[in-house]
C-alpha cells in the first residue's frame, strides 16, 4: 500500500509543474496564481469557519474562544510572512521560469535541491553538524543541475530562452530556504491546517493585488486556462498535500523528503511526453547525478556524529529536517 501512495504522492506533486506549463500558453503567471489561491484560499476559510461552529456546538462552554487554540498576532504576523516566502514568492518564480520557456523538468530539478541547499547552508546556522559526504552530495547535486540546465538551454526548442531565465527558479528555491529559517526560528507550533490557511490567504491577497495592479485579473474565457486551474487544484494542492500528509504518519520524513527527490525525473519524462520538452542522454545524466547525490547525503546523515542532546545547537539539529519538511508542505498550497 506505501508504494502505491508513494506513486500516487509523486504523481499528483510533480504535477504543481505540468498545471504551470498547461496555463502558461493561455494566461501570466499572476492570473494563472490568483485563479488558483483565490478560490483555494475562501475553501478553505470556509472550512476553517465551519469546523469552528462544530467545535463550538459541542463544546459550549468554551465560548467564545471555543476549544481550539487562538493565535497571536505576532505568530500570525510571522506565518504571514512565511506564506509569502514559501507561497508567494516562491510559486512566482517558478511560473514566470515556465512561462520565460524554461522546461518544467529543468524547474523541477533546480527546485529538488533545496533540501540539499538548505541543509548544507542553514544546517552549520542552526548548529547541525554537515559531513564531508554531505558536501560532497550537495557538490554532486549542484553538478547535476548544471548538465540538466545546459542541456535545456542548448536545445532546439529553448533556444531562444535568455540565459537569465534559468536563474529564476533559483530565486524561489532561495525564497524557499529563507522560509525554512524563518520556520525553524518560530517558537509557536502552528497546526499544520491553520498554516496552509493562513499561507494560502496571504497568496491569494499578493496574486490578486498583482493581477488587479497590472491589469490581469479578468481570467481568458478559454478551456485550457480553465483545465490548469482544475489541475492545479485538484491534483497539486488536494492530492500532492494530502497524501504529503498521508505519507508523514505511515513512513516518515526521511522517506518523504527522499521522495521529493523523484519530482524532477518525472517531471521531466511527462514533460517530454506532454509537451515535447528536451531529454536527451545529457538531460538522462544529469538527473542520475541528481539522484545519486541524493544517496550520499541520506549515507552522510545516517554516519553524523551524535552530540549531546542538552544544548540548544544540538537540539535545532536533531529537529532540522522535520522542520525543513514542514516548510515545504505549505509550498503552493502542497503542490
Amino acid at each position: 500500500m506505501n508504494v502505491l501512495l508513494s506513486v500516487a504522492f509523486v504523481v499528483t506533486w510533480s504535477s504543481g509543474f505540468i498545471g504551470a506549463k498547461l496555463g502558461a500558453d493561455s494566461a501570466s503567471a499572476v492570473t494563472l496564481l490568483m485563479w488558483r489561491f483565490l478560490p483555494l484560499a475562501l475553501a478553505l476559510l470556509a472550512g476553517a469557519a465551519l469546523a469552528r461552529h462544530i467545535r463550538r456546538r459541542r463544546h459550549p462552554r468554551d465560548r467564545p474562544g471555543g476549544s481550539g487554540r487562538t493565535l497571536s498576532a505576532r505568530t500570525v504576523g510571522r506565518q504571514a510572512v512565511i506564506g509569502l516566502l514559501s507561497q508567494s514568492g516562491y510559486l512566482l518564480t517558478v511560473y514566470w521560469a515556465i512561462q520565460l520557456g524554461v522546461s518544467s523538468g529543468t524547474t523541477a530539478l533546480i527546485d529538488g535541491t533545496q533540501p540539499l541547499v538548505a541543509g548544507a547552508l542553514l544546517g552549520p546556522l542552526l548548529g547541525q553538524y554537515v559531513t564531508r559526504s554531505q558536501w560532497l552530495g550537495l557538490l554532486l547535486g549542484l553538478a547535476g543541475v548544471a548538465l540538466v540546465t545546459t542541456a535545456d538551454a542548448h536545445s532546439g526548442t529553448s533556444a531562444e530562452v535568455a540565459w537569465w531565465a534559468y536563474l529564476v527558479p533559483f530565486l524561489g528555491m532561495l525564497s524557499l530556504v529563507a522560509a525554512t529559517f524563518l520556520e525553524r526560528r518560530a517558537r509557536a507550533d502552528v497546526p499544520p491546517m491553520t498554516a496552509l490557511t493562513l499561507h494560502s490567504t496571504v497568496s491569494a491577497v499578493v496574486f490578486s493585488a498583482m493581477a488587479l495592479a497590472t491589469g490581469e485579473a479578468v481570467p481568458p474565457a478559454t478551456a485550457e486556462f480553465w483545465t490548469a486551474v482544475t489541475w492545479l487544484v485538484v491534483l497539486s494542492t488536494f492530492g500532492g498535500y494530502g497524501l504529503y500528509w498521508l505519507l508523514l504518519r505511515r513512513s516518515g520524513v526521511t522517506a518523504v523528503n527522499t521522495l521529493m527527490f523523484l519530482m524532477a525525473p518525472v517531471t521531466a519524462v511527462w514533460g517530454a511526453l506532454m509537451f515535447g520538452e528536451p531529454f536527451g542522454l545529457q538531460t538522462a545524466f544529469g538527473l542520475a547525478v541528481v539522484i545519486a547525490s541524493v544517496q550520499v547525503v541520506r549515507r552522510g546523515e545516517t554516519r553524523r556524529p551524535v552530540r549531546p542532546a542538552s544544548t540548544s545547537a544540538s537540539a535545532s539539529a536533531s529537529s532540522f529536517l522535520g522542520e525543513l519538511t514542514r516548510a515545504r508542505k505549505v509550498m503552493r498550497g502542497g503542490r
